[in-house]
């Protein structure tokens, strides 16, 4: 980060200012959308191994989710049971 000493002697100083780190706020709140939809979006396949290794890919991802989602209820499970009542 920048390190900015700037006295403002005036409001239309300020709001100057917060006019452009508005426009930088934004600018990188873009540059962040476009990254995380990037990272999210599944990439098309070109070819028939591709295909096939995405699958593959997603069926790991998912059964290993799944495992992980067992161990920790198994572990942890009595946290999200309600007690009994008599």
């Amino acid at each position: 980060m920048a390190n900015n000493n700037q006295t403002y002697h005036t409001l239309a100083d300020i709001q100057a200012r917060k006019g452009e780190l508005r426009n930088a706020i934004d600018k990188k709140g873009e540059q962040i959308g476009t990254l995380w939809n990037g990272l999210f979006t599944p990439s098309k396949a070109n070819t028939r191994g591709e295909l096939v290794a995405n699958l593959i890919s997603n069926g790991i991802t998912a059964f290993d989710t799944f495992m992980l989602v067992r161990k920790l209820m198994g572990k942890y499970g009595g946290l999200f049971k309600g007690r009994k009542k008599r």
